[in-house]
């Protein structure tokens, strides 16, 4: 027996499909409809019809076995055996994330192949794994942000039970799970939304079309739908935190804005499930809003990517200066977003040609997500580079050291620890040939503005575009690759030795530099990160020498000078109290 449900205010009929049979429903309060089923239940596939019309997904489908133009099939979350009741989950703050793309990340390209290699990142010390979006998106293969049924796990990864055996596994070996969601818009293929209700609203517009429908007619039930799915994945899938996609388009003009709703009710699920979960916002608006506290004003969200800090890092180690990459470069701007991941805080941006941001007064370095490379910076590049095709392997390791290093919540991309050779390019599967043909020639359009041959872009449906995008993991053990992912190792054991390293208050960080003759030094209590960016040796005048925990290259050594740092390495060491330093204040000593 099953009730099957659904929200369509403006339907004057509606029915259950069930294979050929139609079920009429019942009309109940506030637009919803109902019917009792007695020989449905877990695992019976089925639609809704409205008005007569044809068969439409379940707009909270949990499962799309057969893609997003499918029927839907019941399912019980309560039946699955969940093997994680000691698992107690992971603070944000502190953490070391993981970014990975499902499709890619293993040969198999699913939930389960995913599960082969948490060994490896529970080996490599990372706290959290961060999937890309995994809700049903149309075809096989895509990045996910176009998905359009919101509550179902891709059929193509292995569906709710794969993602649950992923969640579970990664609990076993000490791992959380962040999942990506995209709650600004959605996909154009298997949208069916607004054939249920206003779901969107031309009273708002974005990049996409129509606003998701926030603050407008109906629009209590569309929110309630937004945080009924966010609570989903935090309570049906046990993950431990949401990431949510560009918060800066959602517009919302309610009194309570959407986000401080939702962030409201996840910390409520919190208190009830008795371990933290976190929401970490995407926002290129550097507004302290989202992440300060709802008594002061703010959302309440807990953390903010900070995209400005990979900007200001990739530019520096790059030399590159085009489109938003113009306002970066500079060692004095690295030196600053080391110091509080935002660069611009209320001050001018010659790339948007008008003051940006606000400043960081009061928020903690707990509350940024910062990277050296992630999905949108590789993938939204035309040919699809890695960091690893750009840089050489000192400022490889000078960027791993910054990252792993700084006071905020460092994220790794998938094969990033060990310099993977493999591409991440843009790529989709859409089976509509028209909007196939779109995508295809809008990608070479755009980059040809930039100077690109068309036809130097890949395809983003073709299925080697894809395929060259899957991880070789092979590549670990090779070369110069096991020597960068020793470094990555050994500087995520420093982060975990050292409470300097995870000290988030952002008032104990100094930088200087000097952009003549290339080098940067951070200091965080006693610990010191002293870099060489410059063409020739530099040495680090090690007044009070302490121990040094770990050197990028072996041709750092010390002197009676100092600590000698030839061009491009860095090294991570401490520095002696002064002898007249109050009683107790002991050395910081570490791994060798």
């Amino acid at each position: 027996m099953h009730e099957f449900r659904v929200w369509a205010p403006r339907a004057s009929r509606a029915e259950v499909v069930l294979g050929e049979r139609l079920m009429p429903m019942r009309r109940a309060a506030g637009g919803w409809w109902a019917c009792l089923v007695d020989e449905a239940g877990p695992g019976s596939d089925y639609a809704f019809s409205l008005d007569g019309g044809p068969p439409r997904p379940d707009p909270r489908s949990a499962f799309q076995p057969r893609g997003v133009h499918g029927p839907s099939r019941v399912v019980d979350h309560a039946a699955f055996g969940w093997c994680d009741g000691g698992w107690r989950g992971v603070p944000l703050p502190g953490s070391v994330l993981y970014e990975c793309h499902v499709g890619t990340f293993s040969a198999e390209g699913t939930f389960d192949g995913a599960i082969e290699h948490l060994g490896h990142l529970a080996s490599l010390g990372v706290d959290a794994i961060e999937l890309l979006p995994v809700a049903e998106f149309p075809g096989r293969r895509g990045w996910g942000y176009d998905g359009a049924d919101l509550f179902a796990p891709h059929h193509g990864y292995g569906g709710p039970e794969g993602l649950k055996r992923l969640v579970g596994a990664a609990h076993a070996h000490g791992l959380g799970v962040v999942m990506d969601v995209v709650y600004n818009h959605l996909g154009p293929a298997g949208n069916y939304l607004p054939e249920f209700g206003p779901y969107f609203s031309s009273r708002h517009r974005t990049t996409w079309g129509d606003a998701v429908n926030f603050d407008g007619p109906g629009s209590d039930e569309v929110r309630r739908f937004v945080i009924d799915n966010a609570l989903s994945w935090l309570r049906d899938y046990h993950c431990d935190g949401l990431r949510l996609d560009a918060v800066h388009a959602i517009v919302d003009e309610s009194a309570t804005h959407i986000l401080e709703a939702l962030a409201a009710e996840v910390d409520a699920l919190a208190a009830h499930v008795r371990r933290p979960l976190f929401l970490i916002a995407e926002s290129d608006l550097n507004d302290p809003r989202f992440v300060r506290g709802r008594e002061a004003g703010g959302y309440g969200l807990d953390a903010s990517w900070a995209d400005e800090w990979h900007h200001a890092l990739h530019a520096t180690l790059t030399g590159e200066a085009s489109g938003y990459y113009q306002d970066f470069g500079p060692l004095t701007l690295l030196a600053k977003a080391l110091r509080q991941a935002w660069v611009y805080d209320g001050t001018y941006s010659p790339h948007r040609r008008r003051v940006h941001g606000r400043p960081v007064t009061g928020l903690a370095g707990g509350q940024f997500v910062v990277c050296a490379q992630n999905h949108d910076q590789i993938g939204n590049r035309a040919a699809g580079e890695r960091t690893s095709a750009l840089l050489s392997q000192g400022r490889l390791r000078v960027a791993a050291a910054l990252l792993l290093t700084s006071p905020f919540v460092p994220m790794l991309f998938q094969g990033e620890e060990w310099g993977a050779a493999t591409p991440f390019q843009y790529f989709t599967d859409h089976e509509d040939p028209e909007l196939g043909r779109a995508v295809s020639e809008g990608r070479r359009d755009e980059f040809s503005a930039f100077g690109w041959d068309p036809d130097d872009v890949p395809d983003p449906q073709h299925p080697a575009t894809f395929e060259r995008s899957r991880l070789d993991w092979a590549e670990p053990g090779k070369d110069h690759h096991a020597g960068l992912l020793a470094w990555h190792r050994r500087l995520i054991a420093l982060r975990r030795h050292l409470p300097a390293l995870t000290d988030p208050r952002l008032d104990r960080v100094e930088t200087e530099c000097d952009e003549d003759a290339g080098w940067l030094v951070v200091r965080r209590g006693p610990v010191v990160v002293a870099v060489n960016l410059g063409a020739g040796t530099w040495t680090f005048p090690a007044g009070r020498p302490g121990t040094l925990l770990a050197a990028s290259g072996p041709g750092v050594e010390r002197t009676r000078e100092g600590l000698v740092l030839p061009a491009d390495t860095v090294a991570v060491l401490t520095e002696a109290p002064a002898p007249n330093a109050a009683a107790g204040h002991d050395s910081v000593s570490g791994p060798s």
